[in-house]
């Protein structure tokens, strides 16, 4: 590839990167304060909380089959991307005025339908703009721009409460400010992000069998996600450990620092050992994470726990699907990514129902301790998964 492509592949990425950095504001500027809200204001139960967010996952889900279907088939990955985008800029600031269950219910299925849609595209988008020999590295750059919009959003959050400490409405304030970042989103996906060219690909190709390698792979990451309930239970137990409500949008910055810190270097890390290796090391970080959450009876704790759960995250979001456009050659990778990313959104619902019924019935620190030992189970796949099934080469471009 000469220098004047190389320049424009990593152009079109910086620009994904940049939008979703506006995403990340939108989105991390009410989700630390969100089950506080409806635990706190609304009174809604645990077990609702963790039935809600994993219904709203969960039922958004077939929208990300959908939308990685018509990636493939129309070729054409903004205009998907773009709705998926506006249906969050709606649902969020409309948060602010409704108290019923199924109001809060309507309008996080909507945004989950935003996510959905736009998620699979997205992630074929940045797949199609790079090449395999720095795929991990593209799929790191974005996620290091969205993370510091994910590290903006819970500061731009801590001034806002601060300014607001006093006053009754300020949750409300925050949902209708989630608006304004999401236009600039809108905007640079409208007028900067290019359309990557899609390999043609002839009837029968589009309808063949994603490998089975993929599907192997995608087993192993479902049993993991049996354990990976919602980050709302890691807010909730930093509460339970005594970090307070200003607090609570700092220690989300700092995991979000870490993650986005982390996310270029272990990225580009995945492209030179592997992304297996990088992906167990993320699975034992998430393990040890989680048991000290299960552990931990100091405030303190929380913040260190954060940023090793900052490290998971850093070595696994982008570079699992860095690793599933290596698995899936190009013009069926809408198809993979609608697959996975829908099915692992479908297991949030046992996982947070899981999460929220082991903290109600037994203990705050049983839900930790049992998603600490499901990634361990994960792992020893994992590593059987890559002696035995030799995943084999990259499918390429």
């Amino acid at each position: 590839m000469n220098g004047a492509a190389k320049k424009n592949i990593f152009s079109n990425v910086f620009f994904i990167g940049l939008l979703s950095f506006f995403g990340g504001i939108s989105q991390d500027i009410f989700i630390p304060v969100l089950p506080l809200y409806l635990a706190n204001v609304l009174h809604f139960s645990k077990e609702f909380i963790g039935l809600t967010e994993g219904l709203v996952t969960s039922s958004a889900s077939v929208f990300r089959i959908v939308a990685g279907y018509l990636s493939d088939k129309l070729r054409k990955n903004k205009p998907i991307v773009f709705a998926g985008y506006f249906l969050s800029f709606i649902s969020r600031p409309l948060l602010a005025l409704t108290t019923s269950g199924m109001g809060v219910l309507g309008l996080r299925f909507l945004d989950g339908v935003g996510k959905g849609v736009k998620d699979s595209p997205k992630d074929a988008l940045i797949a199609e703009s790079t090449q395999v020999t720095s795929r991990g590295k593209g799929f790191g750059i974005v996620r290091a721009l969205d993370t510091l919009g994910s590290v903006a959003g819970p500061l731009l959050l801590f001034a806002l409460l601060y300014a607001l400490r006093n006053n009754t409405l300020k949750y409300h304030y925050v949902f209708f400010i989630t608006a304004i970042p999401l236009i600039f989103t809108l905007s640079i996906l409208s007028f900067f992000v290019k359309e990557a060219p899609v390999k043609k690909v002839g009837p029968a190709d589009t309808k063949s069998p994603l490998p089975l390698k993929f599907f192997l792979f995608l087993a192993i990451v479902l049993i993991f996600s049996l354990g990976n309930s919602s980050d709302t239970f890691l807010i909730l137990r930093s509460q339970n450990l005594g970090v307070s409500l200003l607090g609570i949008p700092l220690v989300y910055a700092l995991f979000n620092f870490v993650y986005a810190a982390a996310s270029i270097p272990l990225g580009s890390l995945s492209d030179k050992i592997g992304r297996e290796k990088v992906i167990f090391i993320g699975w034992f970080f998430y393990a040890v994470s989680y048991a000290g959450f299960g552990l931990a009876n100091k405030s303190y704790q929380a913040w260190l726990l954060f940023a090793l759960y900052g490290i998971y995250y850093a070595t696994t979001e982008g570079v699992v699907k860095a690793y599933i456009a290596d698995q899936v050659a190009s013009g069926h990778r809408g198809r993979a990514y609608g697959l996975y990313n829908s099915l692992v959104g479908l297991v949030t619902l046992p996982a947070s129902f899981i999460a929220g019924l082991l903290w109600d019935k037994i203990s705050p620190a049983a839900p930790f301790y049992f998603s600490a030992a499901i990634a361990l189970f994960a792992g020893v796949l994992l590593f059987i998964y890559t002696r035995v099934i030799k995943p084999g080469q990259p499918a390429g471009r």
